[in-house]
């Protein structure tokens, strides 16, 4: 098993969009939408990290990583290996913009990107991860970060 940690930015406009990417598994399944980021090299910070995730995925350079509103501990298969994966979701807010996928691993599993108005998360019929991204999107948006993250998601596929 692999063990990693990961930060990932939900991008939110002023219209109150958010940008997720679509992805194929490299094994085969379905697809599913996900929040741009990755995992943490070394002692990279997150703040570092998320730099330099949201450049390669996005081609988003100027921006201010802001609060963290969500974690979870997430277990699961991916190119023929097992991940223990431990994330935090950090609030990042930007003016819409044309993403542009510049790293090469990212982009064999990438299948589209898209702006989505964070009302419709709830009635989503494709799969969005986290399972819980509309209440966690629409808490924020509506009281500001959380004084106090909720227990850790644990999810086990």
């Amino acid at each position: 098993m692999i063990h990693r940690r990961a930060v990932r930015a939900l991008i939110i406009t002023a219209e109150r969009e958010v940008l997720l990417l679509r992805i194929r598994p490299p094994h085969g399944g379905d697809c599913f939408w996900v929040a741009p980021g990755g995992g943490i090299e070394g002692d990279e910070t997150p703040e570092a990290t998320l730099q330099r995730e949201l450049a390669e995925e996005l081609g988003l350079l100027d921006f201010e990583p802001g609060p963290t509103v969500w974690r979870r501990h997430h277990t699961f298969n991916w190119g023929g290996r097992r991940i223990s994966q431990k994330e935090e979701y950090r609030i990042v807010h930007a003016d819409r913009f044309a993403p542009v996928m510049a790293d090469d691993a990212e982009a064999k599993v990438l299948d589209c990107f898209r702006w989505w108005p964070v009302a419709d998360l709830a009635s989503a019929e494709e799969r969005l991860t986290p399972f819980s991204l509309a209440t966690i999107l629409e808490g924020y948006l509506r009281d500001g970060a959380p004084s106090a993250l909720p227990d850790e998601e644990v999810l086990i596929d």
